[in-house]
């Protein structure tokens, strides 16, 4: 064999070498999502409400690990006054990768509006978010999550221009800590689709995003207004950043295996697992999916158990 032949044979060799390990990569099955849990399951507990049982803050990631998920979204009204505490975070991450958890938001509520019609009220909202973005920083999560709240007695472009405003500002504090500023669906013009994907373009910053909840579709809950879910869902995963609610109800119920129903008067709502998995699916995404049990059939426990069998069984099946 002439030397240019083994040259050639040679580079042959080291190209299909470089290439297999592609080729073998490019035939693997992604995972099509992981499975956290949202702090806000364990509400009743923390907070003491009726007979549920009680359950600490600080025991929340010891939790999650029992119930074999590793992924938390942390709740600030559950620790409020902890915001700045460098000791109780330093615990709080302590515990945290002791149980091989990953923190992956705080969910910010009862820090003023980010669309309020004040400008200095609105700044001062912005302000009041920045602790958590610190705190969000120090637990290694990748956002926090926001209301896009105004004032509903002013038009659909006026609120509109209000929150877009605000989330914009707090998205260039968030880029600086490195975080998104991701927005839920959470009442109001807020759980309209439309209106809160014109926001996030309205926003016009990388950081911004939206965190869906399978469940928060209601407009007007009092005139029983309800935004389509799947549709809504469908129009917000162009804005999805790493995370998404799975609010789930009651399980169980007779509507069928993937069916999650609240049945109290005045919230009632009936949800198709399966439909709602496959748009998330559909649009590519394989990031953490939270479980955000807020049903009374169930225990916390049991209903977040429940949610997670079928979210495991979706997974299987796609």
């Amino acid at each position: 064999m002439s030397t240019t032949t083994s040259r050639r044979h040679f580079f042959a060799l080291a190209a299909a070498a470089a290439a297999a390990p592609v080729l073998r990569a490019a035939g693997e099955k992604k995972e099509p999502f992981k499975i956290s849990v949202a702090e806000w399951s364990l509400n009743k507990g923390i907070f003491g409400k009726g007979n549920a049982e009680r359950h600490e803050h600080l025991d929340f990631c010891k939790i999650a690990r029992s119930l074999g998920i590793d992924g938390v979204e942390y709740v600030n009204q559950m620790f409020f006054d902890k915001a700045t505490d460098a000791a109780y975070l330093g615990e709080m991450k302590k515990r945290q990768e002791g149980e091989g958890v990953t923190g992956l938001l705080i969910m910010c509520d009862r820090e003023g509006n980010l669309g309020d019609p004040d400008e200095a009220k609105r700044s001062k909202a912005i302000e009041n978010h920045l602790k958590w973005l610190d705190a969000a920083a120090t637990l290694g999560c990748h956002s926090i999550r926001v209301n896009a709240a105004s004032d509903p007695k002013l038009s659909w472009d006026e609120q509109l221009k209000l929150a877009a405003d605000g989330l914009h500002g707090l998205s260039v504090e968030g880029d600086k800590r490195g975080l998104f500023v991701v927005v839920e669906n959470h009442g109001g013009l807020s759980s309209n689709g439309k209106w809160l994907t014109a926001v996030m373009k309205a926003a016009d910053h990388a950081r911004v995003g939206i965190l869906p909840d399978f469940g928060n579709f209601y407009t007007d809950r009092n005139k029983g207004e309800l935004y389509n879910p799947y549709l809504g869902l469908r129009e917000f995963m162009p804005w999805v950043k790493k995370g998404m609610s799975a609010k789930a109800y009651d399980w169980d119920t007779g509507a069928g295996k993937f069916y999650t129903e609240d049945r109290r008067e005045g919230r009632e709502m009936t949800l198709d697992f399966e439909r709602l998995i496959k748009i998330v699916a559909a649009a590519g995404y394989n990031g953490y999916i939270g479980i955000e049990y807020e049903g009374d059939k169930h225990t916390e426990i049991e209903g977040i158990k429940r949610t997670k069998q079928a979210l495991d069984e979706l997974k299987a099946m796609l």
